[in-house]
C-alpha cells in the first residue's frame, strides 16, 4: 500500500532529511587515508546524539550500526570495521534518519584522496551512478511511471558499459524505512506505477563495473560482488509535489 504523506508529515520528512544531509556532508569530508568505517560510525553517533535525531538503520531488522560503510567490491550493508581506507578506495556511506517517527535515507560514495586519486573505471562508475540518479530525480513529477524512472537509471548505466545489480532497488518511505512501491534501476518506459503528490520515494542506483551477481557474506549483511568487481551506490529521499519533486536529503557538497 502506498503512502501519500500529509503536510504536517512531509515538513517532518523535509526537517530530516535536512539533517541526514548534513551527517552525511560531514562523513564525507573525513573519509580519508588512514581513517576507517568505524571512525565514520563513531563521528555519526556523535552528530546523531548532537542533532537529537534517532538512527533508522541500528536495530533494524536486527542490523547493528548506523551506518553501512561498503568500500570497493563491497555492494551495500558493510557492516562498519577496522579496514584502513588508502587512496583510490570506493567507499559508499548509506544511512538513515528517524525523526518524530518518520524516516529519510541517503547514500553517497566517495573516492579516498579525491578524483585524482582513482582510477579511470572507478570515477567512471562513480560518475555515471551519481548522473544516473540525477537524471533520475529529475523525471520526478505526478504522472510518471516507475518504469520511465528505471529506464533512464538503465539506459545512462548501460550506455557507459556498466551494470545495474537487479537484485537491489529503490523504495517507498516514511514511517518505516522501506515502503511500497519498490523503485527498480531498470525497467520500459510508460509501464508501473504513475507517481503522486505526496509520494516520499528513495531513489538509489546500485551499480558495478562487472558482472550484476553478488553474495552475502557470513555476516549476514555484507553484499559483494561475486567477481569482486567495483561497487557504487547513490541514494536521495525525494518528494513528489504538486509540479515536480523536492530532494529531501540534498545538500550542496552533493
Amino acid at each position: 500500500m502506498i503512502s501519500i504523506k500529509s503536510e504536517n508529515e512531509i515538513q517532518i520528512m523535509r526537517r530530516g532529511g535536512k539533517l541526514l544531509a548534513k551527517i552525511l556532508a560531514d562523513l564525507a569530508k573525513k573519509t580519508i587515508a588512514g581513517k576507517t568505517p568505524l571512525d565514520l560510525e563513531t563521528q555519526a553517533e556523535k552528530l546523531f546524539n548532537q542533532y537529537g535525531a534517532i538512527p533508522a538503520f541500528k536495530g533494524y531488522r536486527g542490523y547493528p550500526n548506523i551506518c553501512c560503510i561498503s568500500t570497493n567490491h563491497e555492494v551495500v550493508h558493510g557492516i562498519p570495521n577496522s579496514n584502513i581506507f588508502k587512496n583510490g578506495d570506493l567507499v559508499k556511506i548509506d544511512c538513515g534518519l528517524t525523526l518524530e517517527g518518520l524516516n529519510t535515507d541517503a547514500a553517497v560514495s566517495v573516492i579516498v584522496g579525491g578524483e585524482i586519486a582513482g582510477s579511470e573505471k572507478t570515477k567512471l562508475l562513480n560518475q555515471t551512478t551519481k548522473k544516473a540518479l540525477n537524471k533520475a530525480i529529475h523525471l520526478v513529477k505526478p504522472g510518471t511511471k516507475l518504469g520511465d524512472i528505471g529506464h533512464i537509471i538503465q539506459q545512462i548505466v548501460e550506455t557507459a558499459g556498466l551494470t545495474i545489480i537487479r537484485d537491489l532497488m529503490g523504495h517507498g518511505i516514511g514511517y518505516d524505512v522501506h515502503e511500497d512501491p519498490p523503485i527498480f534501476n531498470f525497467g520500459k518506459k510508460g509501464t508501473g506505477i504513475a507517481l503522486k503528490p505526496g509520494m516520499t520515494i528513495a531513489i538509489e542506483p546500485i551499480v558495478c563495473a562487472g558482472e550484476r551477481f553478488i553474495k552475502t557474506l557470513e555476516n549476514r549483511w555484507t553484499i559483494i560482488t561475486k567477481d569482486n568487481s567495483l561497487a557504487c551506490q547513490w541514494e536521495h529521499t525525494v518528494l513528489v509535489t504538486n509540479h515536480g519533486h523536492e530532494i529531501l536529503t540534498a545538500h550542496d557538497p552533493f
